[in-house]
């Protein structure tokens, strides 16, 4: 167990269903202070905060479109207020969108696509930034994807390329705030059965998926969240930044 993560403050951003979910509810195991936040579905967040409350941890809800800039940088400062402090930012909102070959993709799904997925993620670690360089500590963890190495599956290539600015952005923020105390780095999940897939994937495209990983299965929400815990423990983790854990059964190798 993480014990230094004990009384830590955090903000999830996207965290009512799938990795951000599980994310929240082990850290709340672990006596993280958490701000879980969502965009549409402010059920599955009060479920989220239910039981870790229920569980004994501490946890509340704010709601707010991160893809736009304003509300990204205010759910941040929202949470600050509310934890007197932030010390973990994890960047867990993302979406496809629908999946479309480059050429056929409408100028909507691009605005979509690169306001939640870049926007999202740059004005929420801006303003995180500004809130940790004054603190001289912290941590923000992005969630990326495989696809930002793989180009994507089929008609997956624009939310590829728009992970593949969230990788590289960790890198930047990681060398901008290593000398103010602040860790940046990134997980990189492959193929995990959450709402995502559920949404965006056919049965046969994660079969097809399930059969070019090593381990011969998709991933669990729960089994990408050891990532994050190692991520945001300075104990376990004190010397990494500017890195990206892949967490995808082998199904790419770097």
């Amino acid at each position: 167990m993480s014990a230094d993560l004990t009384g830590k403050r955090c903000l999830i951003v996207g965290a009512s269903s799938g990795i951000g979910a599980a994310v929240a509810t082990r850290f709340g195991v672990l006596g993280v202070d958490l701000v879980v936040h969502c965009n549409e579905n402010r059920d599955g967040a009060e479920a989220v905060v239910a039981a870790i409350r229920a569980a004994g941890g501490k946890a509340r809800v704010l709601q707010a479109n991160v893809a736009e800039s304003e509300a990204a940088a205010s759910i941040v400062d929202d949470a600050a207020g509310l934890l007197g402090g932030l010390d973990i930012l994890i960047n867990n909102a993302g979406s496809m969108f629908g999946r479309t070959a480059i050429a056929d993709a409408t100028d909507a799904q691009y605005e979509n696509v690169i306001s939640l997925n870049i926007g999202g993620v740059f004005f929420a670690s801006r303003k995180a930034a500004q809130v940790m360089r004054a603190q001289r500590s912290g941590t923000i963890i992005n969630t990326t994807s495989v696809a930002a190495r793989t180009g994507g599956g089929d008609g997956a290539g624009l939310y590829g390329s728009a992970k593949g600015f969230v990788s590289t952005i960790t890198r930047v923020l990681a060398k901008e705030l290593a000398s103010v105390g602040v860790r940046v780095n990134a997980v990189a999940p492959g193929v995990i059965m959450t709402p995502f897939h559920e949404r965006f994937s056919t049965p046969a495209q994660l079969e097809a998926a399930a059969r070019g990983i090593p381990m011969g299965r998709l991933g669990t929400a729960e089994e990408c969240v050891g990532a994050y815990e190692f991520l945001a423990s300075a104990r376990m983790s004190g010397y990494i930044t500017g890195q990206v854990i892949e967490v995808n059964g082998g199904q790419l190798m770097p």
